[in-house]
């Protein structure tokens, strides 16, 4: 949970001059809930005047909420959607923005979105005004910046292998991941996933398992054409994910079909401790 006042620039206080009530943030809106405050300003800053209508135009931002795009993202949406309780309204800073469009833009893109013209970043007050300011530099400083997935054509789905096939394939990258995947409808009628990660390798230096698991969740939301492909009943389906980590960004260049008829893949897996590439 981020101490709300980290991010505050004072200076003079911008009001939307409207008549405002506090309400509590509604358990839908679970991305704004555990960000620091629990009450929120109704209308909000985007205008919207009902719960019913902050509720249903939050929740298409949630999936992207759940891509972790930037670190701010939350704080963005939240102060936007569901504004603190204090008695003048608080907007996200310009540079904020900006820092948020800039690395979650793509993900929409991916996803077949413009970044939308409500969330026009001029619309912003500049920095030196109050505002939730941006603490991308400090983050970077404090945090371990990891390597980002990229938005990538879906690799086929291969089924059928031999062990020393997938040794070679092996060789030619720096990780693999089982991942078992299903699919859930969530209250509103639309799709979310459930995404079990377990790394078999990881080659790539600097970057540690959990680390892995973490971005190989993150690819398979924003890479959503290729994981609604490998889901296609709601049964659970377990696949290897096999890729390479370059220049700060994750590609997957091969998807097996974990099959439990099929011990190829196990074989290759086991193989692997001791295999000594060309």
């Amino acid at each position: 949970v981020f101490a709300l006042s980290g991010f505050l620039r004072v200076a003079a206080g911008f009001d939307i001059g409207l008549s405002t009530k506090c309400v509590v943030i509604p358990k839908e809106m679970d991305m704004c809930h555990k960000i620091g405050y629990s009450e929120m300003r109704l209308p909000n800053l985007m205008g919207h005047t009902s719960m019913g209508e902050v509720i249903l135009k939050s929740t298409t931002w949630q999936h992207l909420a759940h891509t972790d795009c930037h670190p701010h993202l939350r704080t963005f949406l939240c102060s936007l959607f569901a504004p603190v309780c204090l008695d003048t309204f608080i907007h996200p800073c310009r540079s904020m923005c900006v820092a948020v469009r800039d690395s979650c833009a793509p993900v929409l893109t991916c996803h077949g979105h413009p970044w939308p013209h409500s969330l026009d970043c001029d619309r912003f007050p500049a920095d030196e005004d109050m505002c939730l300011a941006s603490l991308t530099k400090e983050y970077k400083h404090l945090h371990k910046v990891l390597p980002k997935p990229a938005c990538q054509a879906c690799p086929a789905v291969e089924e059928f292998v031999t062990h020393k096939r997938v040794l070679e394939v092996f060789c030619a990258n720096n990780f693999a991941v089982k991942v078992k995947l299903s699919k859930k409808r969530t209250v509103f009628g639309d799709q979310e996933y459930n995404i079990e990660c377990q790394v078999e390798f990881i080659t790539h230096g600097s970057v540690l398992p959990y680390e892995t698991q973490s971005m190989i969740q993150q690819w398979l939301l924003i890479n959503e054409n290729c994981t609604q492909r490998m889901t296609p009943t709601h049964r659970p389906m377990v696949y290897l994910l096999v890729g390479n980590i370059e220049e700060g960004v994750i590609l997957v260049n091969q998807v097996y079909r974990w099959q439990r008829r099929d011990s190829q893949l196990t074989l290759a897996t086991q193989k692997w401790r001791y295999h000594k590439c060309l």
